[in-house]
């Protein structure tokens, strides 16, 4: 018995929204990145892009559980010697709330090209009004 390859023709892509008002930020980006690679299909293959488009509305009401807003540090590097660069998640979020989703999120599928191509269909948004109305998105309960 052979297994079964989709072809890239074969693959459906729908779009869905998931609104984060009130859930912990690490549940959203699970779910978001399930859907992104497509693990929610039965013709799931590791290593074909079967996913779907995934719109997060809402970002500025998500929540971090436990001590995270003044624990958790974000950090990047400038590339100039000691420019090592630190921001509370509380700053971040006040400011960027949607770029930490994007963060989240692009933490859970793989560092590949295929995973490259993936985060490309997450829309981020950090309020309720999207520009994706024309797409028909189904609403993503979990």
């Amino acid at each position: 018995m052979s297994s079964f390859m989709p072809k890239a023709d074969e693959i459906e892509r729908k779009w869905y929204v998931i609104d984060a008002a009130g859930k912990p930020l690490g549940r959203v980006a699970t779910e978001a990145a399930t859907l992104l690679r497509g693990k929610n299909k039965p013709i799931f293959t590791p290593n074909v892009d079967c996913g779907d488009f995934v719109i997060i509305i809402n970002t500025d009401k998500v929540v971090l559980t436990g001590n995270k807003l003044e624990k958790k540090l974000y950090q990047h590097h400038s590339g100039y010697i000691g420019n090592l660069k630190t921001v509370k998640y509380k700053t971040l979020m006040q400011e960027k709330s949607d770029f930490v989703m994007t963060l989240a999120v692009k933490g859970m599928i793989p560092d590949t090209t295929l995973g490259r191509k993936q985060l490309t269909r997450c829309r981020v948004f950090k309020n309720a009004e999207h520009k994706h109305e024309a797409q028909k998105p189904e609403a993503w309960e979990f």
